[in-house]
């Protein structure tokens, strides 16, 4: 039996994710690569959790992507948000960047609107500071 190769992760962007941790009932949160990896999670989020998490949620995503597609009559759906509710409690995941989510677990009596516009604060962080600007060319001055 192999072991799993495991992605190296370049960046941490487990930063963006705090402002969400310190709402009311939110369990854990994820930022993840639409090819199912973790880029960044909750500290409290077991390794092998957030790589589970990571993987079922880029599939989730696909699926929500394409049975959006089917029931419009489109060849390409863009999802805003995906919400999972069970007794356990809700997973919000929004898109945050080119193949990438931002995906939050809360309990059962959190408030979703605040969850939701604190995420979409976040994902606007993020664009601005991680993906903000463009990659350097190695030979041109800084």
């Amino acid at each position: 039996m192999s072991t799993p190769v495991r992605r190296r992760v370049t960046q941490d962007q487990s930063w963006v994710l705090a402002p969400l941790l310190e709402l009311p009932h939110v369990l854990h949160a994820a930022v993840i690569s639409g090819d199912g990896f973790i880029e960044g999670s909750s500290p409290g989020l077991a390794r092998e959790a957030a790589e589970g998490v990571a993987a079922m949620m880029s599939a989730l995503q696909g699926a929500g992507r394409a049975v959006t597609a089917a029931f419009a009559g489109q060849d390409d759906a863009r999802l805003r948000q995906t919400v999972v509710e069970s007794a356990e409690g809700w997973v919000i995941a929004i898109p945050a960047g080119e193949n990438t989510c931002l995906a939050v677990f809360a309990g059962p009596e959190v408030n979703m609107g605040v969850v939701s516009h604190q995420m979409q604060v976040q994902v606007a962080t993020l664009g601005a500071k991680a993906m903000g600007s463009p990659p350097r060319d190695a030979g041109s001055p800084a």
